[in-house]
């Protein structure tokens, strides 16, 4: 049920459009067709997807121990306080930035890599965590960690985005 705040629009007159409950936003026929049978994962395409993913969790983690061991080697503090003008301080605090940037990126795909692995064992990979629709298989291909549907991931990024005029 909606909350009072959230007028149910009038969606007649337009053929093959319905209110989402869930989602809040108007959904088509083609929406629908996510909870198909056909639409639906086969315990195969999961099993390739959880190893796709486990694949990557192993190339990330190596990629941060790799980064960590490489950044532990480099002295930026002798570039910093050594005998080196502004330019080279300058270029020693960029390079710890993409360093640590690095590992921040990382650190974000390795724990939607553990989200996407609790889904699989909840029983719940494929199915959007919004909506609770089947999540398409194209989207999936693309991006095995998908937690929702193109329609939800739309509407957040929609919430989410910064204001134009705050900047926020």
């Amino acid at each position: 049920m909606l909350p009072s705040r959230y007028a149910r629009p009038a969606s007649r007159g337009i053929e093959g459009v319905r209110w989402h409950e869930s989602c809040l936003f108007f959904q088509t026929a083609d929406h629908d067709a996510m909870t198909t049978p056909e639409n639906s994962l086969t315990n195969e395409q999961i099993t390739h997807f959880a190893q796709r993913i486990d694949a990557r969790k192993a190339l990330l983690l190596e990629e941060i121990r790799q980064v960590l061991d490489r950044s532990s080697g480099e002295h930026y503090v002798d570039l910093i306080g050594g005998s080196g003008d502004s330019a080279d301080a300058a270029t020693a605090s960029l390079l710890r930035d993409i360093t640590e940037a690095e590992i921040i990126r990382d650190v974000g795909e390795v724990r939607d890599i553990v989200q996407a692995e609790q889904r699989i064992a909840a029983g719940r990979y494929g199915l959007c965590t919004d909506c609770g629709t089947a999540i398409r298989y194209k989207r999936l291909d693309a991006y095995p960690t998908a937690k929702r549907c193109f329609a939800c991931q739309v509407r957040r990024e929609k919430l989410q985005a910064p204001s134009p005029y705050t900047g926020r």
